[in-house]
């Protein structure tokens, strides 16, 4: 066989099925791609975002460290003890998406399906908190038009909460055809991809919360 006629095999990693109790799957190999393009796709994305959330952390950073005094006298303080809660609530729906990546790689359906449940529980919770602690800010009076400091407030926070309920409703496709028994470890991409989103959401918080609840 000529070089010019050799086939080139595809770079593949092997990668073995887990026994699982709940779908009774054999031990057999398979072989996949190190990186799918529905992965690289999402990193892209990531890295898009993360150049928008750099762009709006500056520009919050450049008005907080020249303003004489941050919050504004006639501004309502924000409710840090609530917001310390709701981060623990995003933080352990990154653990329950890491349960759920576990179960899949093992074929374990039913565990799969629970966490993947838990994620979006927490994910729909935090949503919730911190909606409600909107309303409240608005009502004394932390509005989009109250200045840098409510313009920013919002922007920010806004702008990751519109990545939360993003990456929520694609927890909830993908809770639905867990239900249906979709995902396996042969076919785990989509809650390997929803899983890189959701950490990615989960990874900016803390550091959103740190400078605009806590700086």
């Amino acid at each position: 066989m000529t070089a010019s006629t050799a086939k080139i095999r595809p770079l593949v990693a092997p990668v073995r099925r887990g026994r699982s109790s709940d779908s009774g799957a054999s031990g057999d190999q398979i072989e996949r791609p190190f990186i799918s393009s529905g992965m690289i796709a999402i990193l892209m994305l990531i890295a898009s975002e993360m150049m928008l959330f750099s762009g709006l952390i500056g520009s919050f950073l450049i008005y907080r460290l020249s303003a004489p005094f941050w919050p504004p006298p006639a501004m309502p303080r924000l409710p840090i003890e609530v917001t310390w809660v709701n981060t623990f609530v995003l933080l352990s729906s990154a653990v329950t998406m890491t349960l759920a990546l576990l179960a899949v790689h093992k074929s374990r359906q039913r565990l799969t399906r629970r966490y993947l449940l838990a994620t979006l529980a927490l994910g729909v919770t935090f949503l919730a908190v911190q909606g409600s602690e909107w309303v409240r800010l608005v009502a004394h009076g932390l509005k989009l038009s109250s200045g840098t400091y409510g313009g920013t407030f919002y922007l920010l926070i806004g702008c990751h909460g519109a990545h939360v309920t993003a990456g929520v409703i694609w927890l909830a496709c993908v809770v639905g055809l867990a239900m249906r028994g979709r995902y396996n470890a042969r076919n785990a991409h989509a809650i390997e991809m929803c899983a890189v989103y959701w950490y990615f959401v989960c990874a900016v918080w803390p550091v959103l919360f740190g400078l605009v609840y806590l700086m």
